[in-house]
Order: C-alpha cells, then sequence, then structure tokens
C-alpha cells in the first residue's frame, strides 16, 4: 500500500457526544498548544455541525473552516465565539501539583548528576598541589 493511498486521520469521526467534545478539548488546553488547541476546536466543529456552529457564533462557514485548520491563524475573539456556541467557557486554575514519586525521582536524578566524582591524583606523583602551588608563587615573586 502506497502511502498517498492512507487515508488521513480525523478525529471528528470518533466524537460522538458532548462528554468526547469536552475530554478532547480539555486534553488540547492542557497541552497548551495554540495550533493544537485550534485544531482541537476544528475537530469539534465538525463533529458537531459547522454550519450549526457558524449559525450559533455569528461567524461565516468559511471563516470558521479556515479560523480552525491546523493553518489558520484565529483571533482570540473567534475562539470565544466558538467556545460560547458550544456551550463551554474557559476556567483558570493552578497546574496541579506534580505527584510525589516523581518529583523524588527527579529530585534524585538531580542529586545523581551533582554528585560527579572528583578527579583522583595519579600515584607516584612526586609533586602536591600545594608544593605546586608555592612553587608557582615563588616563581611570579
Amino acid at each position: 500500500m502506497k502511502v498517498s493511498e492512507l487515508m488521513e486521520f480525523d478525529a471528528s469521526k470518533y466524537l460522538k457526544d458532548e462528554n468526547d467534545y469536552r475530554l478532547y478539548l480539555s486534553q488540547a488546553f492542557e497541552g497548551g498548544d495554540p495550533v493544537e488547541i485550534q485544531a482541537a476546536l476544528g475537530d469539534v466543529a465538525k463533529a458537531r455541525g459547522m454550519t450549526a456552529l457558524a449559525r450559533e457564533s455569528g461567524i461565516a462557514r468559511e471563516a470558521l473552516y479556515r479560523a480552525l485548520s491546523n493553518k489558520g491563524n484565529a483571533e482570540f475573539a473567534t475562539i470565544m465565539k466558538v467556545i460560547g456556541a458550544m456551550g463551554l467557557h474557559l476556567t483558570l486554575a493552578k497546574p496541579e501539583a506534580v505527584p510525589r514519586a516523581a518529583a523524588k525521582a527527579k529530585t534524585a536524578s538531580k542529586a545523581a548528576v551533582a554528585k560527579k566524582p572528583r578527579p583522583v591524583a595519579k600515584r607516584g606523583s612526586s609533586t602536591t598541589s600545594k608544593s605546586r602551588t608555592r612553587a608557582s608563587g615563588a616563581a611570579h615573586a
């Protein structure tokens, strides 16, 4: 099978109800990537029906397709209108705390990196670091 024969994945075909829409959008917002959020809004808009969403948001259907595509550059006002037309609203919250096990593992790995072994002086060396310092100090005096 050739790559050109493969169908492009369309998430909108798998979003069946309001709960699916909310979970899908929640994951996109959690990731924080604006392009991903915009594409997820486009997927949900297709799943719900772009024409109905255009009517409810007051934005032309063609403009919605462009704005919510992967290559679109929707204004924040457009995003807010789309979210409102979907019957949703944005809520801000502090990020969840890092679970303790993950935090301990991260701290342990940092400690291991910070504790690099010190180089050991070679045996049989006739000069020590103190004598080298004295010798270099005397040479400069």
